[in-house]
């Protein structure tokens, strides 16, 4: 991710003590609303097994249609979406930090309470619902920013270039291993991994205890999951903190941070993109197997230069009259965005497990795609409603509810 020249050891942090009161953020909803949408998109391939029959790749009965649709997830969201909500939580969490300043209370005890409800919801998220949550790691990770919250955003900022460096090294280690080993699978592999698929399948199509029992059992995976993805995480959390110190999202509109973000969203893109597409041909095809882990790791370490030219290219157009309307129906979800998570993951598992319709490996991607992107539009309009209603979403009324613990929450 290129570095931001505002993001420097000169430049200069207003004192919380002066700055006015914040108020909502509607560029920093609006990506929120936005990441919400690819999240979803990346999730409900996991939810419907098309991930998980066939390890990524569309299976031999698919149709064109539908392996142009896993190949463009792939290609443009898988791994770019989780990493602009890293991003945007880091974000969020000087907002948090000045939020609790001006009302006077200690920040640690507050933000520990919510990485706690955070926690607790997570786990049931994931027992329940979805084993793939963010939330736990999240509320875990979130740790890391607390005790690092009173560093120089200078120093934050090179810490997490070195995160990501580390965590670079290590993956390109693997890839280049992987690369030089033969993975092609025996008989008795193959025959493993058929068996394996075929009992996954038969749990999400069984009763709901079925559905718990497979649900936890792949919290080993998980872990396997978040030391993998734990330092990408954590170098995101840490330049979207840095980003918050410098208030870098709450006026996009000046000349400086126009010419910024426009060379962002140009890296961005030359760097983001090839890797993007390495990666759907290695994990959808056309290249073989051998390749399928390599260009994965390729393809992950350049998602946070796609991350960021979304992010930078959204902010652009946001600033011009269409863009300024986006961002009004986008925000609203964002603003309810942890809801709206949740609301995906309720109807992901009453689609395609044994709560429900138990569609797992039944559908193809064209058609749970564009099923996902239709509820995604019922979402923003329910929002948006919402949100002309009351200030909080049900579960964020919850969360602060546990976060402020105790002191009255907001009316509405």
């Amino acid at each position: 991710m290129k570095r931001p020249e505002a993001i420097g050891p000169t430049a200069a942090i207003e004192p919380a003590a002066v700055r006015p009161r914040l108020h909502r953020i509607v560029e920093v909803d609006a990506l929120r609303g936005f990441a919400l949408c690819g999240i979803f998109l990346a999730n409900v391939l996991v939810m419907s097994g098309l991930d998980g029959l066939s390890g990524g790749r569309a299976g031999p009965t698919a149709s064109g249609l539908d392996q142009v649709a896993h190949w463009l997830v792939m290609a443009l969201v898988q791994t770019k979406f989780y990493l602009l909500f890293s991003f945007l939580f880091g974000y969020s969490f000087t907002l948090q930090m000045d939020a609790a300043e001006r009302d006077g209370a200690p920040f640690a005890p507050r933000m520990l309470r919510r990485l706690l409800g955070l926690f607790v919801l997570g786990v049931l998220h994931a027992v329940l619902l979805y084993p793939g949550d963010i939330l736990t790691t999240y509320a875990l990770l979130g740790l890391i920013l607390l005790a690092a919250r009173a560093v120089d955003p200078a120093r934050m900022w090179r810490a997490a270039l070195r995160v990501y460096g580390v965590v670079a090294g290590l993956y390109l280690l693997l890839g280049a291993a992987v690369a030089l080993v033969d993975t092609g699978e025996g008989d008795e592999g193959l025959a493993a991994s058929a068996a394996s698929a075929a009992e996954l399948t038969a749990a999400y199509r069984g009763g709901p205890a079925d559905v718990v029992r497979a649900n936890m059992d792949a919290w080993s995976d998980i872990l396997v999951g978040l030391l993998m993805m734990g330092g990408m995480v954590v170098a995101a959390f840490l330049a979207g903190f840095v980003a918050g110190r410098r208030r870098l999202l709450a006026d996009t509109g000046t000349p400086e941070r126009t010419a910024r973000l426009r060379r962002i969203c140009l890296w961005g893109l030359a760097v983001g993109l090839p890797g993007g597409v390495l990666m759907a041909a290695g994990t959808v095809g056309p290249l073989g197997a051998r390749w399928e882990i390599p260009a994965f790791i390729l393809g992950m370490l350049t998602a946070p230069a796609l991350s960021a030219a979304y992010a930078s290219g959204l902010l652009l157009w946001f600033t011009t009259p269409r863009g300024a309307r986006l961002a009004a129906r986008l925000a609203p979800a964002g603003r309810m965005v942890l809801t709206n998570y949740l609301a995906q993951s309720l109807v992901m598992a009453l689609v395609f497990t044994g709560y429900g319709a138990a569609l797992y490996g039944r559908v193809g991607a064209a058609a749970v795609l564009g099923g996902t992107l239709l509820f995604y539009g019922f979402q923003l309009a329910a929002s948006a409603w919402l949100m002309s209603r009351h200030r909080l979403g049900p579960v964020e009324r919850l969360l602060r509810a546990v976060t402020l613990w105790g002191r009255p929450a907001p009316r509405g």
